[in-house]
This record gives C-alpha cells, sequence and structure tokens, in this order.
C-alpha cells in the first residue's frame, strides 16, 4: 500500500515539474520546475530499487548520481542566469533573442 502512495506522489511532482517547464516564463522558475522532475525520479529509482532490489542498492546509488548532476546543472544554470541577468537585466524565456547577440 505504501508503494502506491509513493508512486501517486512521484507522479504528482513530475507532472508539476511539466506544467511548470511548459508554462514558465522565468528562467528561474523553469530550473526549479527542472529540480522537480529529477527529484520524482530519484523517488522512483529508490522506491523500486527497495522493492525489488533492495540488496544491492542499484536504485540508490544511480539517485545520487543524479543528485551530484542535478547540483551541477544548477549551479552552471544559475551562473549563466546570472551573467544573462547582469548584462540584460531580464531572465524572462520569451525574451531570449538575446542569446544571439
Amino acid at each position: 500500500m505504501m508503494f502506491e502512495h509513493v508512486l501517486f506522489f512521484s507522479v504528482y511532482l513530475f507532472s508539476i515539474g511539466i506544467y511548470g517547464l511548459i508554462t514558465s516564463r522565468n528562467m528561474v522558475r523553469a530550473l526549479i520546475c527542472l529540480e522537480l522532475i529529477l527529484n520524482s525520479i530519484n523517488l522512483n529509482l529508490v522506491t523500486f530499487s527497495d522493492l525489488f532490489d533492495s540488496r544491492q542498492l542499484k536504485g540508490d546509488i544511480f539517485a545520487i548520481f543524479v543528485i551530484a548532476l542535478a547540483a551541477a546543472e544548477a549551479a552552471i544554470g544559475l551562473s549563466i542566469l546570472s551573467s544573462i541577468h547582469r548584462n540584460k537585466k531580464s531572465t524572462r524565456i520569451n525574451q531570449s533573442y538575446f542569446l544571439n547577440n
């Protein structure tokens, strides 16, 4: 029974992340929604690892790698966003034409 609750919560997080990524007009909000998507994937990895392969912890180790990847992605993304904001004073996605100039 707990398995279904965790999967429902993971699907809920994933849906919120996808909706936010599609409808977001701000780059910072899009990065946060991408982090929500990655966290829902981590939740699935850990849940299925516990359910099917509790002795080898392959899903748990892979989730740690995804967390490290998400931290690197967030650091690089936020540094790029701070550079864009410093130069153009805007972080709106629909004004991304300034990346070409």
